[in-house]
């Protein structure tokens, strides 16, 4: 009998499609996380991570924390909405074991944490719970460890699956779009998410923005890391709508050689030109796209001037689209509310100021606003963002209007003892943040006060202090403490009619009609300019400057005072001196007289230890207002990060990783994006004119010798070197900032590790925290999350010259390996040594600070519910 054919094996089960992972349990322990607002803080637990001696904990287990007292891990279980919540989890970490049945990428969704490290990687996190942030993380087959450092008091974490295989795609959270104007040709910019959850970076991608009636747009994609994220700049271009409505955009990722699941469909709203709008444009920062919001005026057609601009300032939790809802449309100013980069952002300092002047230069151009009526004001933390660019920028604005406004950040603690040389330089850095410091650039401008004296966020404390300040010599202000209201009383609280008739009131003069100028600034590289008159340099960095001068057009001659100024240029022109006869110019008690007309009519001034001389501009190999430091500086002028690939695996792992950490962080903070390189593609000449930030060392970063060749400061496998000094340690992290060597504009910063653990000191650095200042240069040890200031060792500012020797830097005590030759020997057992002028003592603590339990000024405890809802045409959440 004939036998059966052979029948094909039965084809194997599918394997089960992985499902989501629910953290429903973990170990945690509080209170190990000791810091404020500075580069320094206590974590015993960062430090055994640093060290590479952290294991899991287990339930039980006790932690031994610097000054001597125990924390213990202890299991916490979430409930039924699947939050974690525990009173560990402020200042303290959750600790959560996963395990896969393959390696596979999955994305994190979480929030409430400040970061998160997955299987020792540093990953940013979501702490204000913004909620449509994910993170393409990679579980490996068998365990995962999770370690979520968090400060809200919650938490709560899943995993989500990807497709098998995975593929990057475009993401509609976190779409910067603007709103389309009827009867407008289509020519927009987009910030679109792309997301990269494979193991290999994502190279020579574009994505196509394709409208109907008008030909696609292939806008090139920078490299996204593997497992990372990047905000691509996209520009849509079409013909104009005819009518209100919205016009459909299609984006196509397109990757050579890469399958992608890339397709997004979104629509762009289209309003009439009378409707609040938002309004996008890219930023010189990091080449992102921002928005803004604009509330546009309705003048009547006699009317003899352009309107003015009113510059509002959202509080914390606010959108700039819902703080422009508040106002009503006024018929002498457009409302202009720029976004401090996120809603909480950067507290309107560092890089939310510079957003703000971004938005207030763009729109000024785009609307054709009267220059002489301007005016800022702004609510909780935008009042603080309205005295911050009030005391920094006085002659931007013809008025300032803080309403339930805080004043500065508390004091970073009883440790930044000013009278410590390394403590009183380490403050100084964050000079700017201290508003009233400055408060002698507010005589010029009217000031406008608001505040409700039952204010529970905000305490009205703050209000009473700056009237008691400007009581002692302002001619020109308002104080209005409106009794029984809160933190936020309805719409009238930022659109108050008496508040609004004040500014509308007060115009600038033109800046050739001021006769004479008094002027304070903190640094040139936060402001240098006053009307006719810019400070270029000073002699002690981030110590105050003052100009008090005045002109004779008449005479030809420029008078007065300065302190703590080394370079000075007077605009003729602009200061109303006509050309072409000499000038005169008498300062600090001495004249030049019979100076020829400069180039430009810019006079150049600079003073040494024999007096006033004329000069002329910056040479590129002097410090100046555009390119002096600090190190946070680094960061803006379109900046690149190029981590290194020529150390040791781990080496080049821990800079890959950092870089990505930094690009995704800035993306969290300040809807950034940051371009990611590595050194081997990296060519000077096709990026010109940009900042660059280098991670790695001078052996391990290909980059270094290209820019950094000629720098006093070398960090090298198991030393710094700093002029004549050498630093021992292969646990050193040096942070720095020099000027870029083909460039007359640009800088080159430094995260540099003397080993892997240097280098993973540097991961959690809070250079993008507002507030805290860094100098010039800073070098740590890892021993400084377990001994604070001491693990410090060494601080400086670079001379104008961006000299070692000429600068002011200050060092901890030698180590029996430190190499010294020709330095000033230290001071006493445990005192730091001071090369250069020592410095002068820090500020003492403002007045007026936002309450200590919050955990940003103006911003509920995380836990807290929103005491006001939000009501029609309100910021969404206004107890910002």
């Amino acid at each position: 009998a004939p036998t059966a054919p052979a029948q094909p094996p039965a084809p194997a089960p599918a394997p089960p499609a992985p499902q989501p992972v629910e953290v429903r349990e973990a170990l945690v322990v509080g209170g190990v996380i000791r810091g404020r607002r500075a580069p320094i803080r206590l974590d015993p637990v960062e430090a055994a991570m640093v060290r590479g001696a952290f294991k899991a904990p287990v339930e039980g287990e006790t932690i031994l924390l610097p000054d001597g007292s125990t924390r213990t891990w202890t299991k916490v279980t979430a409930g039924d909405d699947g939050f974690l919540r525990d009173e560990a989890l402020r200042g303290g970490y959750a600790f959560v074991r996963i395990e896969s049945d393959k390696a596979r990428p999955m994305l994190l969704e979480a929030g409430r944490h400040t970061m998160v490290f997955v299987n020792g990687e540093p990953r940013t996190g979501d702490p204000y719970q913004y909620g449509h942030f994910v993170i393409p993380i990679e579980l490996r087959q068998g365990t995962n460890d999770l370690l979520f450092a968090a400060n809200g008091g919650v938490l709560r974490a899943r995993l989500l699956p990807l497709p098998d295989p995975p593929a990057p795609w475009l993401d509609r959270k976190d779409l910067t779009a603007p709103d389309l104007i009827v009867g407008r040709p289509i020519d927009a910019l987009l910030g679109v998410i792309v997301v990269n959850p494979t193991n290999a970076p994502l190279q020579g991608a574009v994505i196509r923005a394709s409208i109907t009636g008008a030909d696609p747009i292939d806008n090139a994609v920078p490299g996204v890391p593997a497992f990372g994220i990047h905000k691509a700049r996209v520009r849509v271009a079409g013909p104009a709508p005819a009518a209100p409505g919205a016009v459909p955009v299609t984006l196509s990722l397109i990757a050579p050689g890469r399958a992608t699941n890339a397709e997004l469909a979104i629509e762009l709203p289209v309003i009439d030109e009378s409707a609040k709008r938002r309004v996008t444009f890219l930023s010189q920062i990091d080449g992102s796209v921002q928005y803004y919001a604009v509330r546009p005026a309705n003048p009547p057609a006699d009317a003899p001037s352009p309107p003015g601009l009113i510059l509002s300032l959202h509080g914390a939790s606010v959108e700039a689209s819902g703080q422009a809802d508040a106002y009503g449309r006024k018929p002498w100013a457009h409302v202009v509310a720029p976004t401090n980069r996120r809603p909480y952002g950067f507290d309107w300092e560092d890089w939310g100021r510079l957003d703000a002047l971004e938005v207030l230069e763009q729109a000024q151009r785009s609307l054709g606003t009267d220059p002489q009526r301007q005016w800022v004001t702004g609510h909780s933390m935008g009042g603080h963002g309205a005295w911050q660019m009030a005391v920094h920028h006085p002659d931007r604005f013809a008025a300032t209007a803080p309403s339930a406004g805080w004043i500065s950040f508390p004091s970073p603690g009883a440790e930044f003892d000013p009278a410590d040389p390394m403590a009183a330089l380490l403050l100084r850095a964050a000079l700017p943040s201290q508003t009233l410091r400055l408060r002698e650039n507010l005589e010029r401008m009217g000031v406008y006060i608001l505040h409700g004296d039952a204010d529970d966020n905000v305490s009205v404390s703050n209000a009473r202090a700056m009237r008691s300040e400007l009581g002692q010599f302002h001619s020109d202000f308002v104080y209005y403490e409106r009794p029984g209201a809160g933190h936020w009383w309805g719409n009238e609280c930022v659109d108050w009619p008496p508040l609004m008739e004040f500014l509308r009131q007060r115009s600038l003069a033109p800046s050739s009609q001021r006769s004479a100028i008094r002027f304070v600034t903190a640094s040139p590289a936060v402001s240098a300019r006053c009307d006719w008159a810019l400070v270029d340099s000073q002699p002690k960095a981030f110590e105050l400057s003052k100009i008090d001068l005045a002109r004779d057009p008449a005479a030809r001659i420029v008078r007065g005072t300065t302190s703590n100024v080394s370079r000075l240029m007077i605009d003729l022109p602009a200061a109303g001196i006509p050309g072409e006869a000499p000038i005169t110019a008498s300062l600090d008690g001495g004249t030049i007289a019979d100076i020829p007309w400069p180039p430009g009519g810019q006079l150049w001034l600079e003073r040494d230890e024999r007096g006033w001389r004329v000069s002329t501009a910056p040479s590129p190999g002097q410090k100046s207002h555009r390119r002096g430091g600090p190190f946070k500086d680094s960061f803006r002028n379109r900046v690149l990060l190029v981590y290194g690939t020529a150390g040791t695996p781990e080496e080049n792992d821990l800079v890959r990783r950092k870089a990505r950490y930094d690009a995704e962080s800035f993306w969290y903070r300040g809807n950034g994006s940051f371009e990611i390189m590595a050194d081997s593609a990296f060519q000077p000449e096709a990026h010109p004119d940009r900042n660059v930030v280098l991670y790695g060392n001078a052996e391990t970063n290909l980059a270094w010798n290209r820019l950094l060749r000629e720098s006093p400061v070398q960090v090298h496998r198991g030393s710094v070197q700093i002029g004549s000094r050498t630093i021992a340690g292969d646990d050193l992290c040096a942070l720095f900032v020099r000027p870029r060597p083909d460039s007359t504009t640009a800088s080159v910063g430094a995260v540099a590790g003397t080993g892997p653990i240097g280098q993973r000191l540097a991961e959690r650095m809070p250079y993008f925290v507002s507030g805290v200042g860094f100098p010039d240069l800073t070098v740590l040890e890892a021993d400084m999350l377990q001994t604070g200031l001491a693990g410090v060792r060494a601080a400086g500012f670079f001379g104008n010259d961006w000299t070692v020797e000429r600068g002011e830097f200050v060092f901890a005590p030698d180590r029996p390996a430190d190499q010294s030759p020709g330095s000033v020997p230290p001071a006493a057992s445990g005192t730091p040594s001071v090369d250069g002028e020592a410095p002068a003592n820090g500020a003492a603590p403002v007045n007026g600070s936002p309450t200590s339990e919050s955990p940003k000024p103006g911003v509920p405890k995380p836990e807290s519910p929103t005491t006001e809802p939000p009501k029609a045409a309100t910021p969404s959440r206004p107890e910002g």
